[in-house]
């Protein structure tokens, strides 16, 4: 099962992409774990997943956590599906960042 980690400044706002994404997830019969952390949890809860997507208000922090979470394709979250809450757009954009066909 892959693990989707989603991150921003403390965690709250990416809460509510997580619940549009693990929706749009059971209706595709897509299988996975799909949970928000603050970006100081980074190294801590980062490291073992199959890919991190940021908010895009904190997309400036890319680059450090590429560094704390090498091997974990890392990625922003585009602003307009954010901001339009599209948990299946971001969810397929996951999914192409893990190298799935979608």
């Amino acid at each position: 099962m892959k693990k989707i980690v989603l991150m921003c400044s403390n965690g709250m706002s990416t809460s509510l992409m997580v619940a549009k994404m693990r929706e749009a997830a059971a209706k595709a019969g897509y299988e996975c774990t799909i949970n928000a952390y603050s970006l100081a949890a980074a190294k801590e809860v980062g490291t073992d997943a199959d890919c991190i997507l940021i908010g895009p208000q904190v997309k400036h922090k890319l680059p450090q956590v590429q560094k704390d979470c090498p091997d974990v394709p890392v990625a922003a979250i585009e602003m307009k599906d954010y901001g339009m809450m599209n948990g299946a757009a971001v969810l397929k954009a996951a999914r192409k960042l893990m190298g799935e066909e979608v």
